[in-house]
């Protein structure tokens, strides 16, 4: 392709980049992320802790679809998620089958009363230490899996390369402190870097548009001259390598 194809190409990528849930089945075998050989497995760790009478949250819950894959009784849980879209699609799946759904944009002001769960879960969302002690019972557990604060930074740096940290401080250490310093006791932690390999520029463009909050302000337009160097790249190794960032932590109140 010549440049005014690639750039019509990748204009058309930007335009159709959405998410429902988290499902990045668009880009399938053009991207490869080690996000799924992690030396724990989040749902295992839950599974090891989680009682059939527990009951339990699951916040930023995205689409409900990790959550409904633990198939804890119904009755017995409850989701917040706070993306627009993803509320939608909660509201239109969770309620109907007994999960009491509410919207929640604010994880300081948590909508449930205290001393109300047995067990809260967050998967890569947003939580406030001291709402978790709040809600949890005496001995609750909260489980947690996160995007650390270097999450393909080496990604950002190739298209940004002036683009700070959108979260920096998130990582394994200083958020257990957090919870320490509200009275939380550590029972099993662990934090890694991977590798994630992009072998398509076009998804990689899609991927961008889809994690704004990493990739501030990117458009096709402004870092086309970065996306020819990228492709250069692919074409010359096979691909563009970053690193995922993952840790995860388990805390008893």
């Amino acid at each position: 392709m010549n440049v005014n194809e690639l750039r019509t190409k990748w204009e058309a990528e930007e335009a159709i980049a959405h998410i429902k849930g988290w499902d990045f089945s668009h880009i399938e075998g053009k991207f490869k992320s080690e996000e799924d050989e992690m030396p724990w497995d989040y749902a295992q760790v839950i599974k090891k802790y989680l009682k059939p009478t527990d009951r339990i949250l699951d916040t930023d819950t995205g689409g409900g679809e990790f959550l409904l894959s633990l198939q804890h009784p119904y009755e017995l849980t409850s989701a917040t998620e706070g993306y627009a879209p993803n509320v939608t699609l909660c509201k239109q799946t969770l309620p109907p089958l007994g999960i009491d759904f509410r919207e929640m944009g604010d994880a300081s002001h948590m909508p449930f009363e205290d001393n109300t769960f047995d067990i809260v879960l967050n998967r890569h969302g947003d939580y406030d230490p001291k709402e978790i002690c709040r809600v949890l019972k005496p001995g609750g557990l909260f489980i947690t899996q996160q995007v650390g604060e270097d999450n393909d930074r080496e990604l950002v740096q190739m298209l940004l390369p002036s683009t700070g940290k959108s979260f920096p401080g998130h990582n394994l250490k200083t958020q257990t402190a957090l919870f320490t310093a509200n009275k939380f006791t550590s029972l099993e932690q662990d934090e890694v870097h991977k590798p994630i390999y992009f072998y398509d520029t076009a998804a990689l463009v899609w991927f961008a548009r889809i994690i704004q909050w990493e990739f501030i302000d990117f458009s096709v337009n402004r870092c086309f001259d970065r996306l020819l160097e990228v492709e250069k790249e692919i074409r010359k190794h096979g691909f563009v390598e970053g690193k995922v960032h993952r840790f995860y932590f388990v805390m008893q109140k």
